[in-house]
């Protein structure tokens, strides 16, 4: 993130504006909105700035700039069609710390002025850092087509409501909760249609319901965090992750799905991993159960689908034995997003009639899986984790009865910018792993249908320049 968001209170603050063009006029324009103190200077000064100046609204200072027009000033925005002055002025601007706006020239600012949708006090801003104005604008104008006109009134109402919602409730998530009743539900409805006095009504209601109720259990949801692209998490989830207390992530959860998150929600990583440190299943149990009895919004984030090798049915059970309330949010499962990523549909009629998904880790008691079913003509095989167990898998599946030219593909990081697919036959496959940089976690994808990842792979490109299935084995 280059740029950091932030809004200046400019009430009362010297503001100097460098240039007394069009351009100069729309920036004074937005800025006399701020409440700011402005002062132009230029040689050459538009018709409507002279205006404002003979109104007394801003200071003129027709001539060119000099370096003293910079004391005292708080913020600086230069708009002069002399590429020059312009660096000029922000060197000086920047020796003495003053935040300077060049306007159309990013590489000399040190801040730039976003694309705004002002629903006074509610204002929204958007910025592409200055690479693309005209995107910025297109943003803007969906966002003002989707916002409700009234919402800065919603804004007041409800600073309104947080003396009373403080006296009747003391606990902080308490009232939380009690505002994102009102902001999800009917009340804010009504007044955002223009019934104020139906929202209040709705309001006080609800006020009353809730300072009376008993301190509410909390709860638990398992939510699933798809293969690893952002977005690809279902919108329940997302809608999750915004209302979580707390999260406990499994360590394969990117984090570009965490900053999805609620920004003051607690994030606790209890993933598990080979040979390095771990959160034992029955910790995590209690740790669901402890925050949820706290009174909490526990969100339990694994990778994929939780019911999917990911142990949330075991999870669920604790949950369900200790009185816990929980719901469940699916997510798409490893197979479906890296299959469909890598261009293999897990499922064709010319080629497979069934799927089966098999965990590639071994079993506690030292069972198998049905190797003989997994092995018969027409089905897919879809082994997760299957990395440090390949041998064992491509062994097991040929001494079964799949021939060694079955096609086979490796998926690593699938649906994410690093994804990297090896594509091979079951017997080349060992070798093939070994000549690449895979690491967990991996997928492996056994069946003709991988055959069909030459002409179907859209996500990465690589994959068209392999050499055909039919000269690798």
């Amino acid at each position: 993130m280059k740029y950091f968001p932030l809004f200046f209170n400019l009430a009362g603050q010297n503001v100097l504006v460098v240039g007394g063009g069009d351009v100069a006029q729309r920036k004074v324009a937005l800025l006399e909105r701020s409440g700011a103190v402005i002062t132009v200077v230029a040689p050459d000064i538009v018709p409507e700035l002279q205006e404002r100046g003979n109104a007394g609204a801003i200071t003129l200072r027709a001539r060119e700039f000099a370096p003293e027009d910079l004391q005292g000033a708080r913020l600086v925005v230069v708009a002069t069609s002399r590429r020059a002055v312009n660096r000029w002025v922000a060197n000086l601007s920047d020796s003495l710390n003053i935040p300077v706006n060049v306007v159309d020239d990013a590489e000399a600012s040190r801040f730039i002025v976003p694309a705004i949708v002002d629903r006074d006090p509610v204002l929204i801003a958007v910025s592409t850092g200055g690479t693309s104005p005209v995107l910025a604008r297109r943003l803007r104008e969906r966002l003002e087509a989707g916002i409700p006109k009234r919402l800065g009134q919603l804004a007041l109402w409800l600073r309104g409501l947080r003396r009373s919602s403080a006296e009747r409730l003391r606990d902080t998530r308490e009232r939380r909760r009690f505002f994102e009743a009102l902001v999800d539900g009917s009340a804010a409805r009504r007044f955002i249609d223009g019934d104020s006095q139906g929202a209040e009504r709705i309001a006080r209601r609800l006020l009353e319901s809730t300072s009376t109720a008993p301190r509410a259990m909390g709860e638990v949801s398992l939510v699933g965090a798809g293969p690893g692209d952002p977005e690809l998490l279902t919108l329940k989830a997302l809608r999750a992750l915004q209302d979580a207390d707390i999260i406990f992530h499994d360590r394969l959860v990117s984090p570009a799905i965490l900053d999805l998150a609620r920004r003051d929600a607690t994030r606790v990583c209890v993933g598990k991993s080979s040979g390095g440190d771990s959160t034992s299943q029955q910790d995590i149990n209690e740790l669901l159960i402890k925050h949820a009895r706290e009174g909490e919004r526990v969100v339990r984030l694994k990778g994929g689908d939780p019911f999917i090798f990911g142990r949330g049915g075991e999870e669920l059970e604790a949950l369900a034995q200790a009185s816990i309330d929980f719901t469940v949010v699916p997510g798409i499962t490893a197979a479906t997003g890296c299959a469909a990523y890598a261009g293999i549909p897990l499922t064709h009629r010319d080629f497979a009639h069934s799927v089966t998904f098999v965990t590639g880790h071994a079993d506690q008691h030292g069972r198998e899986p049905d190797w003989r079913g997994l092995a018969l003509p027409g089905t897919t095989a879809v082994f997760y984790m299957g990395l440090a167990r390949l041998s064992h898998i491509v062994t097991q599946l040929m001494e079964h009865g799949a021939p060694p030219t079955l096609p086979a593909a490796l998926v690593a990081h699938g649906t994410q910018s690093k994804q990297l697919v090896v594509r091979a036959t079951l017997g080349s496959m060992i070798a093939a792993a070994s000549a690449s940089p895979l690491e967990s976690p991996t997928l492996l994808i056994v069946g003709g249908v991988v055959a069909l990842s030459e002409k179907l792979a859209w996500f990465d490109e690589n994959l068209r320049d392999k050499k055909p299935l039919s000269q690798s084995a």
